[in-house]
């Protein structure tokens, strides 16, 4: 709640109560975002290998609680505000600005350890090696994003209307005073937790030895039989509690790492290669999914400037925000997650008999391909609203084009029908498919991509700006939307999204999942899950 009802309507206030333009405010809104969801990196390291992930929620929630409370001052305290009379602000000082922004980025390095530590604390309560509990966990991350969406529904509906209607002070106290509650409410529970040992081991010192060691091996035979690679006796990974990974055929050229040489340096153990292979094989994953999450960064910003020329009246008095069509991205949503987990899973279960009804690669291939026809669609709306603004005839940019807003719901929609299959689909599958002890950073990948996607945006926005107002040309995202071609934005994000798409499947072909392993050792042979390896492709 707190997150969207600042995200959903930023680009609003920066455009009508601190005077940035179109391209600026588009921008200043990407890389806000792009921070909250980049600062999880530093979250998760400091929680995966220092003080765990309770105590990183703990110290990131305060600081989070700081910028709220900085940035509810920042809209309401009259010194820290631009003045308003009439619906016209005056420009802001840079006192103000700096103020404004400085807490907006408090609020950023907040989320840096609580984005990517309460999913996999909660994820965490369910016990991996009991049956009923790994049942339950599957469901988990799909009813996390539910409940997730619920604030962001009563954000978009709700605070947003309120921002504009009764104040952008109410408009942000209201969230300041929830995450309160919802913290005490976490803390309450906290004798009741189970918590993960914090193993000490350095990751990334570990991640970077492995590709070096292989270089420096790179003229050195590697053994056809991989049990004649450096490796250390399973008993010591049980006693020391950690977590021994086997070797998999892929990436190869990093089993150099683990070659015995003469040399008086230790090789790199296996375990140690085969997490590296796992992290690269992430790495290829999420290089493709930071296109679908530029299109998702359009619903906070193009989509809502989008909005704030169409006829937005209901009756005679009402009229909708604009940011608050991001309420029908969480509906769809809301809707679908509880069709997805107790009808599609159980129907597509019987008929492939994988747990989850389809893997985790098929889940998120389903969810961008929705996501391309969602932009599609939202370039075909925005050709109607072109053909509309030159029939009647319309160039100023605060005259309302006689079109109405609910026209942008079927982009709104299918964008939240794509989440529960992309969003929730990456989140299960980064936390699934990271190294043990490497849960938290993993989950990383799929709040970095979010944060990549909307500097991509901001990137791509200002460059298309620059390029098509070259030579006096006609900016195809001007500060005037009703002179500008925004349906060849989309057209382009169309595009690029087609062609990511082929890539994605190349490399979903090729990806190797974990395997199903458990720590069971019994007469020095570590006994594995009867359930084969999945490799097979991806095909939708």
């Amino acid at each position: 709640m707190a997150f969207y009802g600042i995200a959903s309507n930023l680009v609003n206030y920066l455009t009508t109560r601190l005077h940035e333009d179109t391209i600026s405010s588009v921008r200043n809104v990407n890389n806000w975002s792009g921070a909250v969801w980049i600062t999880p990196i530093a979250g998760a390291y400091i929680a995966d290998s220092y003080i765990g992930r309770f105590w990183t929620f703990t110290a990131s929630s305060l600081i989070y609680v700081l910028g709220m409370i900085l940035l509810t001052m920042a809209v309401t305290v009259k010194s820290l505000r631009p003045t308003c009379e009439n619906g016209v602000c005056n420009k802001a000082s840079s006192l103000q600005i700096s103020f404004f922004y400085i807490s907006l980025y408090t609020i950023a390095i907040g989320a840096g350890g609580t984005k990517p530590n309460i999913s996999t604390f909660g994820a965490d309560q369910f016990d991996s090696y009991s049956i009923e509990e790994k049942k339950q966990k599957v469901s988990f991350f799909n009813w996390w994003m539910f409940s997730s969406f619920l604030g962001a529904l009563f954000a978009t509906l709700g605070l947003v209307y309120i921002q504009e209607n009764l104040g952008w002070g109410l408009g942000y106290g209201i969230p300041t005073v929830g995450l309160l509650v919802s913290l005490i409410v976490f803390y309450v529970g906290t004798s009741f937790y189970r918590h993960k040992v914090v193993k000490s081991d350095n990751l990334a010192k570990d991640l970077i030895q492995v590709p070096i060691t292989a270089f420096k091996n790179r003229n050195v035979h590697c053994p056809d039989d991989h049990l004649e690679l450096y490796e250390l006796d399973s008993h010591y990974y049980k006693s020391n509690g950690k977590h021994q990974v086997h070797h998999t055929p892929t990436f190869r050229f990093l089993d150099k790492a683990a070659i015995k040489t003469r040399s008086r340096e230790l090789p790199c153990t296996l375990t140690k290669v085969e997490v590296a292979k796992r992290v690269l094989g992430l790495t290829f994953i999420w290089l493709v999914t930071l296109i679908p999450s530029t299109l998702w960064a359009q619903v906070n910003t193009l989509f809502v400037k989008q909005g704030t020329t169409l006829d937005r009246k209901i009756g005679s008095n009402f009229q909708i925000p604009a940011a608050s069509l991001g309420s029908f991205v969480t509906l769809s949503m809301l809707l679908s997650v509880p069709m997805y987990d107790q009808y599609f899973v159980p129907f597509m279960r019987k008929k492939t008999g994988n747990p989850r009804g389809i893997t985790l690669l098929q889940r998120l291939g389903i969810g961008f391909a929705i996501q391309i026809v969602a932009i599609a669609v939202a370039s075909a709306v925005e050709v109607k609203r072109m053909r509309v603004i030159r029939e009647f005839h319309i160039t100023s940019p605060k005259q309302v084009v006689p079109m109405n807003i609910f026209w942008l719901l079927p982009q709104y929609s299918l964008l939240g029908i794509g989440d529960v299959f992309n969003a929730i689909g990456l989140l299960e599958f980064f936390y699934d498919q990271s190294p043990e002890e490497m849960q938290s950073l993993g989950t990383t990948f799929f709040t970095s991509g979010i944060g990549l996607g909307n500097f991509l945006n901001s990137f791509l926005v200002t460059m298309i700006d620059n390029i098509t107002s070259k030579g006096g040309g006609k900016s195809w995202i001007g500060d005037n939307l009703n002179d500008s071609r925004l349906d060849y934005y989309y057209g382009f994000l169309m595009v690029i999204s087609i062609v990511n798409m082929g890539l994605f499947l190349w490399v979903a072909s090729k990806y190797v999942y974990k395997s199903d392993e458990t720590k069971e050792v019994s007469g020095g042979c570590v006994q594995m899950d009867a359930k084969a390896l999945d490799t097979s492709p991806l095909t939708i």
